[in-house]
C-alpha cells in the first residue's frame, strides 16, 4: 500500500491511508500499524535497498559505471529538536528542525541507494559513508562519482581516486589559487571540441557561437592529488547569469526607492546594507563567468 500510494499520490502516511481507500484492493490496516511498519522498514533498510537493486537487474539494465550523488533536507513542523531532527541549514530557509538525505543515482537517473542523517551534520562525509555501502552491498567498486561543488571536498576526491574509482565535480574559480585562477580567466587559449583552432573570447562571434561551449584544460597537483582541470565558457550561460544578476539589481533598486520597510520580512528577501551602485544601476559584468570541472587522473 505504501509503495502504491507513493507512486500514485505521494503524501504523508495519513494521506496514504486515506488514498488507499480508492484502490481496487483496499488494505486492511490502521494508521498505528503503518507507523509500526516504518520501524521495521528502518531496521531492514539496507537489506531492502540491496535486494531491490539486485531484483531490478532482472528487469532493466542498470548502468552503475557513473554515479551521481546529491543531498537534500526536510523540515518538520515541531517546536523542539530531538536526537535525529536537528536545527540546521534548511535549503528552503525555514527555521525548523530538519533531517538530511543523501542519494546515489546511476547513469540512467534511477535511484541506487540513499541514507538519512541528522539535520545539523555536515553533508560532505555522508558521501563516502554511502559509497562504502555501495561497494559492500551492490557488488560494484569501479565507478565515476559526479557531485556539485558543495560535496567536492579534498577528502571526498581522495577517497574516489583509489580502488578503481574516479570523480567529476564542479569547482568555484574564486576558490582556486592565484596562478590557476589567472589561467582560467585568461582571454586566450580556448578551444572547441574536435578542433585544433585557438580562440580568444573577445574575438568569438556571439551570434554564431551562442550555443557552443569553449574550453581549456590543464593538469594540477593540489593537496597531494593530481587532477585534470577543465574550464568551460558559454555565451548562452553567460547571458543567463547576466539576466539573473540584473533582475536581482532591479528588485533591490525598487526596494530602495519604495516606501516599504527595508527590513527582511521573508528568508528570501534581499538584505540591503547600503545604497551604493553604478551610475546606470548596472552591475559591471565579468565576461568570464563559467563553471569549472575537476576530474582525477585516469
Amino acid at each position: 500500500m505504501l509503495v502504491y500510494s507513493r507512486i500514485i499520490s505521494p503524501g504523508s502516511k495519513v494521506s496514504s491511508l486515506e488514498s488507499s481507500k480508492l484502490f481496487l484492493e483496499q488494505p486492511k490496516c490502521e494508521l498505528h500499524q503503518i507507523y509500526g511498519a516504518l520501524e521495521f522498514i528502518s531496521k531492514e533498510n539496507d537489506f531492502f535497498q540491496s535486494t531491490l537493486y539486485n531484483n531490478s537487474l532482472k528487469l532493466i539494465p542498470r548502468n552503475s559505471d557513473v554515479l551521481y550523488y546529491d543531498c537534500t533536507n526536510y523540515y518538520f513542523e515541531i517546536e523542539n529538536e530531538d536526537d535525529f531532527r536537528k536545527y540546521g541549514i534548511y535549503k528552503e530557509h525555514l527555521p525548523n528542525p530538519i533531517v538530511q538525505m543523501g542519494m546515489f543515482m546511476d547513469a540512467n537517473g534511477i535511484p541506487l541507494t540513499f541514507s538519512m542523517f541528522n539535520g545539523n551534520q555536515n553533508e560532505q562525509p555522508s558521501m563516502t559513508a554511502l559509497e562504502r555501502k555501495v561497494v559492500r552491498d551492490f557488488n560494484t567498486s569501479n565507478f565515476i562519482v559526479c557531485t556539485d561543488a558543495g560535496l567536492s571536498s579534498t577528502d571526498n576526491r581522495k577517497f574516489n581516486n583509489i580502488q578503481g574509482r574516479k570523480f567529476v565535480c564542479t569547482q568555484s574559480i574564486n576558490k582556486l589559487k592565484g596562478f590557476i585562477k589567472d589561467f582560467c580567466l585568461d582571454n586566450d587559449g580556448w578551444h572547441l571540441p574536435n578542433s585544433d583552432r585557438n580562440y580568444k573570447l573577445n574575438e568569438i562571434n556571439e551570434i554564431a557561437d551562442f550555443d557552443k561551449i569553449f574550453y581549456k584544460d590543464r593538469w594540477i597537483n593540489e593537496n597531494g592529488l593530481e587532477q585534470h582541470l577543465i574550464v568551460t565558457y558559454s555565451v548562452k550561460y553567460r547571458d543567463y547569469q547576466r539576466n539573473i544578476r540584473q533582475k536581482q539589481l532591479d528588485r533591490a533598486f525598487n526596494l530602495v526607492n519604495s516606501k516599504a520597510n527595508l527590513e527582511k520580512a521573508k528568508p528570501n528577501d534581499p538584505k540591503i546594507a547600503g545604497q551604493s551602485q553604478t551610475s546606470n544601476l548596472k552591475m559591471p559584468i565579468n565576461p568570464l563567468n563559467k563553471p569549472t570541472f575537476l576530474t582525477c587522473k585516469a
